[in-house]
């Protein structure tokens, strides 16, 4: 009987390596910035083309490498930084030309263009699919550029899985916003399709901020350090009533790399406690040095999560020098942002003593709750008695609601509003044949909108409320590039607008759904909501859109409704395709039938 090991060709061993580092397009403009970084790169340019999936070049003015260094940086396991096993535990760069570069050759094809400073000549090596096809001597200025072309073109399974160009364009300015944060010293450019996103000036953090972010942050910021025996913590913080109701600026760097730690934005989280709207996310850009002998970072693959090996004490400082930080905000002087920023007042207020006996209780994990989904067959039985008991005409529709439906084409209502009412100005309550039909108007509004808005981007029809006074939007380039990706799907939900320099907007136009609401606060809203949802796979970027515009739409006061308004939401929410349901899963109704009634005054 014959051997069944064997050992994988390399070629499909890098294939097979890949898929742990390279997810997406962003993975491989994080590999490729880092090893820029770690070559003493002062100078970074990126240049993208279709969200990476066609070309993703790095440009830097680094140290560049030998022909036999270019060579042996494709090869697997290559490394310029670890000789020993104890390497692994004090790593302080971030992945100098070889971890990853083998993977990326694997599913691209790669060319790499670099010149040391003292060599007359540079190299350019060409491999496609792990295959070398060509290798050179060219002239090149001193530095490294690395041209990632058609990714996943051996892979095609992998490609189809990509999102749409938006939300790849995204994640790609997040690993950019990442680096960039994290050095501030380092010059960077961003391109995409030849348009600059963004163009980065060395400098401080404060102004790196400001430059990734926008100006609305220049009077936001509060400094924020404290230094230990066992870190030292610098950066700012958000002043809380500049939080967002969407996450997303919110960043740890631990030795100047990024990483995830839902444990320790527990502690920030704690600190802003009492101070933030119910549902709002601050800012902020933490900065911890600590010796690398204390955390491990090989944990993950992408090395974004870490672990500690004192994580209580970490937490008590963290919140403490945050709960300091915003505790003197106010007395603060404003931000110079053309000299350093004096940190003396935080550093030399009393170091906290650990974590207290609130901050050592237990942290629990979110989970993810399933959510169990049912039909609901024959719904309109459950009104017969009602529309039986009934004159009054609610022939009546809400105008903002009406929808080309079954049930709106009816020549009487569903529902009698005699017997509908409203409690605490969030739900309807009706009696229908089994019992009591409890209403979420809010939910409804929701699942309403959201078939509605689906179907304006489907057929491009959204109706739009021309403003009588424009107002202009300013965004931060990253925003501003997210909305010129979906400027025709917007432009189909009902908006108008045109661009006014290189990050504004003017809004000459909004859907006639909301034309009571705010048009600046709508747009900058429904861009936040946009950036939330886009992490949800399962979701399309047109139905990503419509979630986001309802959830704006549907975002309103408490406020009372008169008889015609109830029936007219009841009458329409059992119109939509899918009534039972908000788009992110939250009940829209529920029947307490009369046994369960009769139970709650029976116990």
């Amino acid at each position: 009987m014959k051997d069944i090991i064997q050992l994988l060709p390399d070629k499909i061993a890098n294939q097979i390596a890949a898929g742990e580092v390279v997810q997406r397009p962003a993975s491989v403009v994080k590999e490729l910035l880092e090893n820029a970084i770690d070559a003493q790169a002062s100078y970074i340019q990126v240049i993208i083309k279709d969200a990476g999936k066609a070309l993703i070049q790095v440009i830097d003015n680094g140290m560049g490498m030998s022909e036999t260094d270019a060579r042996l940086s494709f090869e697997r396991h290559a490394t310029s930084k670890l000789r020993t096993t104890e390497d692994l535990f004090s790593i302080k760069t971030k992945g100098f030309r070889g971890e990853a570069l083998a993977s990326i050759a694997a599913i691209a094809q790669v060319e790499m263009k670099t010149r040391r400073e003292h060599d007359e000549l540079g190299h350019v090596i060409c491999i496609e699919g792990s295959e070398l096809k060509k290798q050179e001597l060219i002239s090149f200025p001193v530095g490294t550029s690395l041209a990632v072309k058609n990714i996943f073109y051996n892979v095609p399974a992998r490609r189809n899985f990509l999102k749409s160009n938006p939300v790849e364009m995204r994640h790609i300015i997040e690993e950019f916003q990442r680096v960039a944060l994290a050095h501030p010293q380092v010059s960077f450019t961003l391109f995409q399709n030849d348009l600059e996103v963004y163009q980065l000036k060395p400098g401080k953090l404060s102004q790196r901020i400001v430059g990734l972010f926008g100006k609305n942050h220049q009077q936001q910021l509060v400094p924020c350090a404290e230094e230990t025996t066992q870190l030292k913590i610098s950066g700012y913080i958000g002043k809380p009533e500049s939080s967002k109701k969407t996450r997303g600026e919110q960043y740890f760097f631990v030795n100047d790399r990024f990483i995830r730690s839902n444990y320790l934005n527990h502690a920030v989280m704690n600190a802003y406690e009492g101070l933030l709207a119910d549902g709002h996310y601050p800012f902020y850009t933490l900065f911890i040095e600590i010796d690398p002998t204390h955390i491990d970072v090989n944990v993950h693959p992408t090395k974004t999560e870490i672990k500690f090996d004192d994580e209580r004490t970490i937490y008590g400082i963290i919140r403490a020098t945050v709960k300091q930080a915003l505790g003197t905000h106010n007395i603060t002087p404003s931000l110079d942002f053309e000299s350093d920023v004096n940190f003396e007042a935080i550093i030399n207020v009393p170091r906290p003593q650990g974590a207290t006996s609130r901050e050592e209780r237990a942290y629990g994990q979110m989970k993810n709750l399933g959510l169990r989904k049912q039909q609901v067959e024959h719904w309109e039985k459950l009104y017969e008695k009602s529309i039986d008991e009934s004159n009054i005409d609610l022939t009546k529709e809400l105008p903002s609601l009406t929808m080309d439906s079954a049930v709106n084409r009816r020549s009487e209502p569903v529902f009698s509003g005699k017997t509908i009412m409203q409690v605490h100005g969030k739900y309807i309550v009706a009696p229908v044949k089994s019992g009591l039909m409890w209403v979420d108007f809010q939910a409804a509004y929701e699942r309403i909108f959201y078939e509605k808005y689906l179907k304006c981007l489907t057929q491009r029809s959204g109706a739009s409320q021309q403003l009588l006074f424009p107002q202009t939007v300013s965004m931060n380039p990253a925003d501003f590039t997210l909305v010129m990706d979906l400027k025709e799907e917007i432009e189909a939900l009902g908006f108008a607008f045109e661009t006014f320099g290189s990050s504004d907007f003017v809004i000459n136009g909004v859907p006639t759904d909301a034309s009571s609401q705010e048009p600046k606060e709508l747009f900058e809203g429904l861009v936040e909501q946009i950036k939330h949802y886009s992490n949800d796979l399962a979701a399309n970027h047109q139905e990503q859109l419509a979630r986001s515009m309802a959830k704006r739409i549907a975002a309103i006061p408490d406020r009372s409704l008169d008889a015609a308004e109830m029936a007219g939401l009841i009458d329409q929410l059992f119109g939509c395709q899918h009534p039972n349901y908000a788009p992110d899963g939250r009940r829209t109704h529920l029947i307490m039938d009369t046994n369960q009634i009769e139970n709650l005054f029976n116990n």
